[in-house]
């Protein structure tokens, strides 16, 4: 039976949690209503609730009108809601993947991953496969048909969508000349990437260099990279709207119509404003070449 709503809540129980790295986790989440769940591109993004500040775990209604009813609840009961990327489904299991970023006690989520055991309850807003429509949204991988050059930078938030890019690349016929800016807080944060000639992975390690803000380095890896591209002097007269990043999410997307090159860049909102102006005004790259995320905020409460 078809779904009018692109999106639906799924109910779920933790089943196995995987230690990738010190600061990476993988969690498997299973029940029966995942084979209906669907992802449509490797940074899918879907939105997790966590216990409330009472503890209780999310129990949201299924039917119609859930999100007023959730935003109607009161603050220490009301579920915890974050955003996270699908890294793998396996839908005719009942089991999809999310891979967490680890950093202690200081939110919901981290503090969930540390600490929840199998069984526990969790539920999951995630395309639904019945959608009647081709998909669902909520990702923005959308390269062109002819893509010959890919510059990918990402901060440990957005790992887990960057990987998922690099396997899609890898499994192609013909993989494009790939340029990666990884940056992670240590070494053992370094995973295992694929191969292919044209790939190239630089692993940026804010222990090794000591940097205290996140996102300094992949700004400065960038700025220092030969980058595989025609750029040309357009782009220094393009007038680039100012983004609040304090205020508002700084979410600029590529243009289906774009050809050969494409830049996927996300991670700390101020670092990805930094490369935004960089690639754009300094190098000259189209913009609708390039899908420019801040995930998330320096020193603001997040996950």
């Amino acid at each position: 039976m078809a779904s009018a709503t692109p999106y639906k809540l799924f109910d779920v129980v933790l089943r196995q949690k995987q230690q990738l790295s010190p600061h990476l986790m993988r969690v498997t989440l299973s029940g029966p209503p995942v084979s209906e769940m669907a992802t449509w591109a490797p940074d899918q993004r879907v939105k997790l609730f966590f216990p409330a500040q009472n503890g209780s775990p999310s129990r949201l209604a299924q039917s119609e009108g859930w999100y007023n009813r959730f935003r109607a609840m009161l603050a220490d009961r009301r579920p915890a809601m974050r955003t996270y990327t699908i890294r793998h489904l396996r839908a005719e299991q009942g089991e999809v993947d999310i891979d967490f970023v680890l950093h202690g006690e200081t939110g919901p989520a981290s503090r969930w991953a540390l600490h929840a055991q199998p069984g526990e309850s969790m539920q999951i807003l995630a395309p639904d496969s019945r959608f009647s429509a081709k998909e669902a949204g909520g990702y923005e991988w959308k390269p062109p048909q002819n893509l010959k050059q890919v510059l990918l930078v990402a901060d440990s938030t957005a790992l887990p969508a960057a990987m998922g890019i690099l396997d899609e690349l890898a499994a192609l016929a013909e993989p494009p000349q790939t340029q990666a800016f990884f940056e992670v807080e240590s070494t053992q944060d370094m995973l295992l990437v694929p191969d292919w000639p044209g790939l190239c992975v630089e692993w940026l390690i804010r222990e090794q260099a000591g940097a205290a803000v996140a996102g300094t380095l992949m700004v400065e890896a960038v700025r220092q990279a030969v980058l595989p591209v025609d750029a040309s002097s357009v782009g220094q007269a393009i007038e680039l709207a100012d983004v609040d990043i304090d205020k508002d999410i700084l979410w600029e997307v590529a243009d289906l119509a774009a050809e050969g090159f494409y830049g996927w860049v996300a991670g700390e909102s101020a670092a990805v404003m930094s490369l935004r102006k960089h690639l754009i005004k300094e190098r000259g790259i189209p913009r609708d070449s390039l899908n420019l995320m801040g995930y998330w905020r320096y020193n603001k409460p997040g996950s």
